[in-house]
């Protein structure tokens, strides 16, 4: 089949890879560099599975900015673009999928547009009648930054907002594409499709605020929090996933897909969701404030990516721990190979690793990689698992 990717971060890209083994990928995104990036055989983003896959090639894949060609032969278009939170509408920004939606359907009127996009409860349903337009589906990803394209080869399930032919189409296009065996395929309504993304994520929110707020706990009152940890984890109710401390959630999702959830319920009178994005804002207060008592005068962060092999920073928990160390006098040094010097100078950047360690007073490191090590005397870390 002619599939169109639109977006080209780390769910685009991921799905260009997966798909183009067995059918015609046309990936569309605005960015001239990430273009040429993908045509040139690289990938957009940091994952070892697609960059493996690149360059063993045998993939039926190329990028463009043209909108035309990018739509015109299309049997399916998949909309992966970003759906950030806008904080003054208490809305996801959606623009960027609904101007996707718009372009597809003026060029070609026929092809099927699937929505992986993170998007409201209700915006696939309102989309089609916005559009009068109903062939639009909305089909979730449960994919990890850093491990995307496994995670699409071995997926924890596939869900399509939608009970009929064409949902099986594309359930069936994913399926055979995929390496694991017996995948469980779900059909919802669309509502409950979206629902389903967005409770999800929030679990695993809460996970992770669970076990920083387990750790909070335990480092203002002395405690041993590896060995609190790994005593509750040994119930197979709870299990040990996402149960490593860390400076907070962040990323591409859970800081977004918490505050949307939270503005969806916020007619109920659910306490539980509004109450994960309250504690990971504490957990981040804790943290400067660990900082802060000490005498440190230069801060030195190692690397603000939320978690090893990622190189997104979006969100992270770190980059708001900068600006509270910032704003109360505090010299901030950042050690990251994989980031420019931001415009706003809120830190010095530094890209020799010794030096960083040097300099700095204190280093706050999430998670600690080998890299680092030398410098164990001088590092604040709540990573105590060493993984993510």
């Amino acid at each position: 089949m002619k599939i169109t990717v639109v977006g080209t971060g780390y769910v685009g890209m991921s799905m260009c890879v997966l798909l183009a083994a067995q059918h015609d990928v046309t990936a569309l995104d605005i960015d001239v560099t990430r273009v040429a990036k993908i045509n040139a055989g690289y990938s957009t983003i940091e994952d070892a599975e697609i960059e493996a896959a690149l360059t063993a090639g045998g993939l039926s894949l190329k990028a463009t900015t043209d909108e035309n060609k990018a739509y015109s032969q299309a049997e399916f278009v998949i909309v992966a673009t970003p759906t950030n939170y806008d904080e003054q509408k208490n809305h996801f920004d959606t623009s960027s999928v609904e101007q996707v939606i718009a372009s597809s359907i003026a060029v070609n009127p026929y092809a099927t547009i699937i929505i992986k996009s993170t998007v409201p409860i209700g915006f696939t349903q309102s989309a089609r009648q916005n559009a009068s337009y109903e062939n639009i589906l909305f089909s979730p990803e449960f994919l990890r930054e850093g491990s995307a394209l496994y995670d699409n080869y071995y997926p924890s399930r596939i869900v399509v907002g939608e009970h009929g032919q064409r949902a099986e189409t594309f359930a069936y296009i994913l399926k055979n594409a995929c390496k694991k065996p017996n995948v469980d395929v779900i059909f919802t309504g669309s509502d409950e499709a979206e629902a389903m993304k967005l409770f999800a994520n929030n679990y695993l929110a809460m996970r992770v605020a669970f076990f920083n707020e387990l750790d909070t706990y335990a480092h203002c009152s002395g405690l041993n929090t590896k060995e609190i940890i790994d005593g509750i984890v040994l119930d197979p109710r709870i299990g040990s996933d996402y149960n490593n401390p860390s400076f907070g959630y962040g990323g591409y999702c859970l800081p977004k897909d918490t505050k949307q959830l939270t503005a969806n319920l916020s007619a109920t009178n659910c306490l539980l969701i509004p109450a994960i994005v309250e504690a990971n804002d504490r957990r981040k207060q804790h943290i400067v404030s660990s900082i802060l008592s000490t005498t440190a005068k230069c801060v030195g962060i190692y690397k603000l990516a939320m978690k090893s092999g990622s190189d997104n920073h979006r969100s992270a928990a770190v980059v708001d721990i900068i600006k509270s160390l910032v704003k109360r006098g505090i010299k901030v040094l950042v050690y990251d190979p994989s980031v420019a010097q931001p415009a706003d100078q809120d830190f010095e950047l530094l890209q020799d690793v010794h030096e960083f360690a040097q300099r700095a007073d204190v280093i706050l490191a999430n998670r600690v990689e080998e890299e680092i090590e030398f410098a164990a005397n001088k590092i604040f870390t709540r990573d105590i698992y060493h993984n993510n």
